[in-house]
């Protein structure tokens, strides 16, 4: 999941009318077929502009559209509608069918899950795809997952911006059926045990090296439990209350066997374990990854009874590959954690609860990640290195002060599996750099300094005392490698590379107004404006007296991508092709190779993240053979822990062929999707990849709840090439290594398509 600044754009404030609308009645308002032309759709909460077309259509003799100018108040227009959520899924599914005119901004479906308390549990929007200017019927698709904790849902479509746009065909489906048709929710302890509903009970000041072993001990037999004891995995028990039911004897065991007998005591008090008759097996055949289980017949750890007690447990195991608390999502096999709580309520939750949170993601890692072999960066200490991880964040979260420092222990704590998908999302504003404003510039890490790549306000130029391709040397007194050095711990990512590139996108913001920047301006550019004193007797370095704006008036919209400004598909000369995907469209995969038949070569950009998913409706169109480009391994729910190869992944030629050569460039952007696509593509006779270290985290996302409202996510399936070379932290190694240099930046050159013409015209070759 590439990280995007997706404005909420005040949905969160946007309310549906009076109208009595529920689940089994939601159709009759979804097609507009009930609607007047040129008024608003009935039921509908509706802006300005937003009114049922008799004329346009995607099916039927109605849609809706949204009529946007300058003269248009606020920046977006938007429908709404709700409806309780008192139905049974996995996964709430928004689609609808969508057309622009002439869009200057964005037009867009959007999702949103509210509880009783809490607006936005869940939020989804197709506005990161950038559908503007003018564009024929598509389809587009959007979910949430059905949260415990959710009560309402809250959805529509909006235009940001200026432009015609329409919407038609709407449907709200639960995981693949009309919500109409799906069942009741079910009631389960967590609607029934009331008792920790206004916390936990559990508080303390300071903890002793006793305590945290022993917490670090309950963390693991909790988790183990969770995944194993069939009352748990059957749904019979509200698992975070009865963690709640024991832990104040575990904290006031005065040494490790007390703390080990009210364990085994609590466990005692579960329903007893039957002698199963179908047990449960671990087949080694096809098996990545066994369960880390050696430790609950480590009577030294355990004491005898307790080991004696998990060791029955683990035997007598359902050999069912449902659980309560956990399942495999759907045709993708990653793991979706259900029925999890997240505890909106308390942005800093109690002590209790905190531990709860490093339980938790620690037990989802522990048995549910396929990547666990290789969260450390010394292979000699993987074996012992999560648990480690536990032991040390035990006293770092459990006592933590306040809401800040509680999200960014938890952010350092989740960075430590070194995974770009992984984050605390939902907080982003309370790590490092914090403040709500930021420099008007877009600022690279080239060569390992800071760069300042180009304006990112209209408003903003040399008058803010910095100019494109200045390399920041110093924030506010301080050098950006200290703040590097600073910052690196609790920037969540697989590799040093998409480390690099989130500080940059963050590195200039801070509170508002003035900034005293240093930079090292090249030589041929302009000085400052003003009486700017030198900070050193070279004249190439200057101090600048810069200003933090308000960062929601700034462009974001280049940030995450580094391909060519321009059309999707462009000729860079007659014999040369070129094709990013930031905007690219499967519908038209087979246009944009016809378009490009006669060329020598075909470049493909993947310098961003895809904004459609093409890399078979793309990909079997430059494959002359059938071609395996992916295998990948996935999570065994009958053994927790235990992480099997999978299928490979394949294309199969189609027509249009692309026959030219295809060269692929890549860089720290290019992330999941992005990574992916780019291996599909390289099978491609001849093809070739050119640039530096991508992302390095592929594969399905699974998300991860967290007390206090938070939420986080895991690369949910591991990601290999059909060799079994691995992708998650290593990324897309290239064939051709090339990265942007300060002086080709400076010069306004993309050295990585320099390359590639090259690659595709001869070694000798020039650009044009």
């Amino acid at each position: 999941m590439i990280r995007k600044r997706l404005l909420l754009l005040g949905l969160a404030l946007a309310w549906p009318g009076a109208a009595q609308i529920t689940r089994f009645n939601i159709a009759s308002y979804l097609g507009f077929e009930n609607g007047t032309p040129g008024a608003p759709p009935p039921g509908w909460s509706a802006g300005a502009g937003a009114v049922v077309d008799g004329q346009v259509a995607h099916s039927g003799k109605n849609s809706l559209r949204i009529d946007r100018d300058t003269s248009s108040a606020g920046a977006f227009t938007t429908i709404t509608l709700s409806i309780p959520l008192d139905f049974a899924a996995k996964n709430v599914v928004w689609s609808g069918w969508v057309r622009t005119e002439n869009v200057n901004g964005a037009a867009a479906i959007w999702l949103r899950e509210d509880s009783d308390t809490t607006v936005s549990l869940a939020f989804a929007t197709t506005q990161g795809l950038n559908v503007s200017g003018t564009q024929n019927w598509t389809q587009y698709s959007i979910s949430v997952p059905e949260l415990t904790e959710g009560t309402k849902l809250v959805f529509g479509f909006f235009l940001m911006g200026t432009g015609l746009a329409w919407v038609d065909d709407l449907q709200l489906l639960a995981d693949t059926v009309p919500v109409a048709q799906a069942g009741n929710r079910v009631v389960t302890p967590l609607d029934t045990d009331h008792e920790f509903d206004n916390g936990s009970k559990i508080g303390f000041t300071a903890l002793t090296d006793v305590q945290v072993q022993n917490l670090a001990t309950l963390a693991k037999a909790w988790g183990f439990l969770k995944y194993h004891h069939p009352a748990v995995t059957g749904g019979n028990h509200h698992w975070d209350y009865d963690l709640f039911r024991v832990m104040p004897q575990v904290l006031a065991a005065g040494d490790s066997a007390s703390a080990l007998s009210a364990i085994s005591s609590w466990i005692g008090g579960l329903e007893a374990v039957q002698k199963c008759a179908n047990c449960a097996t671990l087949d080694p055949n096809g098996l990545y990854l066994a369960p880390d289980l050696d430790w609950i017949s480590d009577e030294s750890l355990l004491g005898h009874d307790l080991s004696q007690t998990l060791l029955n447990i683990y035997r007598n195991r359902s050999p069912g590959p449902s659980q309560f608390y956990m399942s495999l999502v759907v045709d993708e096999g990653n793991p979706s954690f259900d029925h999890e709580l997240s505890y909106s309520k308390w942005p800093y939750p109690d002590a209790g609860y905190r531990l709860l949170a490093l339980y938790r993601f620690r037990n989802m890692v522990q048995y549910f990640y396929p990547n666990r072999d290789i969260m450390s960066d010394d292979p000699a200490n993987q074996p012992g290195y999560w648990n480690s991880v536990l032991a040390e964040f035990i006293p770092r979260i459990g006592l933590s002060t306040g809401a800040t420092d509680y999200q960014q222990q938890l952010m350092q704590f989740i960075a430590r599996i070194h995974d770009t998908h992984a984050n605390l999302w939902s907080s982003i504003a309370s790590r490092p750099p914090i403040g709500p404003c930021q420099l008007p510039v877009d600022v690279r890490f080239v060569e390992g300094k800071a760069l300042v790549l180009r304006y990112n306000s209209p408003s903003a130029g040399p008058a803010s005392g910095l100019m494109p391709g200045d390399v920041i040397d110093q924030l506010d007194g301080v050098a950006v490698s200290d703040l590097v050095d600073q910052w690196r711990p609790i920037y969540a990512d697989s590799n040093e590379a998409a480390r690099l590139r989130d500080m940059g996108t963050y590195l200039t913001r801070g509170q508002c107004g003035a900034a005293d920047v240093v930079v090292f301006r090249g030589p041929g550019s302009a000085a400052p404006r003003g009486p700017i004193p030198m900070v050193s007797r070279r004249p190439a370095t200057f101090r600048v007296k810069s200003v933090r704006v308000d960062s929601t008036t700034l462009d974001f919209s280049r940030t995450s991508v580094h391909d060519l400004p321009g059309d999707v598909f462009m000729k860079l000369a007659d014999d040369i092709a070129y094709l990013k995907l930031s905007s690219v469209r499967a519908a038209d995969s087979a246009s944009y190779i016809q378009a490009a038949n006669g060329t020598k070569g075909l470049i493909i950009d993947i310098r961003n993240y895809p904004s459609d998913f093409v890399p078979f409706t793309l990909g079997q169109l430059l494959v002359s053979s059938p071609a395996n480009f992916a295998w990948f391994t996935n999570t065994d729910p009958v053994n927790p822990g235990a992480i099997r190869w999978g299928s490979k992944v394949s294309l199969t030629p189609q027509q249009p062929h692309y026959s030219g050569m295809v060269v692929i460039l890549v860089d720290e952007v290019t992330q999941s999707q992005a990574e992916y696509t780019t291996m599909a593509f390289r099978t491609a006779p001849g093809a070739i990849v050119i640039g530096s270290t991508t992302a390095g985290a592929d594969g399905d996302v699974s998300t991860i709840l967290l007390p206090g409202g938070y939420s986080s996510y895991i690369s949910g399936l591991g990601v290999f090439y059909p060799d079994k070379r691995p992708t998650q932290r290593v990324g897309i190694v290239p064939n051709i290594v090339v990265t942007p240099t300060i002086e080709g930046i400076r010069a306004g050159r993309d050295e990585l398509i320099e390359e590639a013409v090259r690659q595709i015209r001869g070694v000798g070759s020039t650009m044009f």
